[in-house]
């Protein structure tokens, strides 16, 4: 298959930024005198956007629209000041944006993190590579798996959705990427596991980012 361009999910996938979003929702959590999660329960609650996060952590009985909402806003002023703190590229993943960059393939970046914080966090740790386009959750944009976004990243680079290779670690990737007519590769080491993104509908599943590179 002679793909053209490489989408990527980010949390879970490029970066493993678990522990850091853990915490900052723990500490919103608790301000509100409800109880904490475990770091790896967040691998669950992680990968639908802030809203779907928040909505998860929350007691059953407390999941009302008013503290929702509070929350969500309050998470992003924990996590913008602590989004550095513990997060940090997976292992191979600057071999591989290495590789693929002299492969001169096009990359871009795709999340359902707020738009801002997306931009952010990339900036910090993947500023030494060239990203075409770079998108998060944005006011008026369906979250994924709705195909808007991905495709919109389509227009942007002038190809056909045919020509990308979609990685990401969730099944909202998977189905992200079927619904957007692109191939779609699951990531072993990210939040979740092999059989959620069989499911999701993955056509190929890769254990370590380095295993990609076989595919060009």
């Amino acid at each position: 298959m002679k793909f053209k361009a490489v989408l990527f999910d980010l949390d879970g996938t490029l970066l493993d930024t678990l522990e850091d979003l853990a915490d900052s929702t723990n500490d919103v959590l608790q301000e509100y005198g409800f109880p904490a999660h475990p770091v790896d329960a967040y691998r669950y609650f992680i990968g639908d956007g802030f809203y779907k996060l928040i909505e998860r952590a929350l007691p059953e009985d407390r999941r009302e629209e008013k503290i929702i909402h509070e929350a969500v806003a309050r998470l992003d002023q924990v996590y913008g000041e602590r989004w550095s703190v513990k997060s940090k590229p997976y292992d191979g993943i600057p071999e591989l944006l290495d590789r693929l960059a002299e492969h001169r393939l096009k990359m871009a970046i795709l999340s359902n993190k707020p738009d801002d914080a997306t931009r952010e966090v990339v900036a910090h740790f993947l500023s030494r590579w060239d990203f075409e386009t770079v998108l998060g959750a944005r006011p008026g944009v369906p979250n994924e798996p709705d195909p808007s976004a991905a495709l919109e990243i389509v227009d942007a680079l002038k190809l056909n959705p045919q020509d990308f290779l979609y990685v990401g670690d969730t099944m909202i990737d998977m189905r992200t990427a079927v619904s957007a007519d692109m191939f779609a590769a699951g990531a072993l080491w990210g939040f979740r596991e092999v059989g959620e993104l069989i499911e999701g509908g993955a056509r190929m599943l890769i254990r370590r980012p380095r295993d990609l590179l076989a595919w060009f």
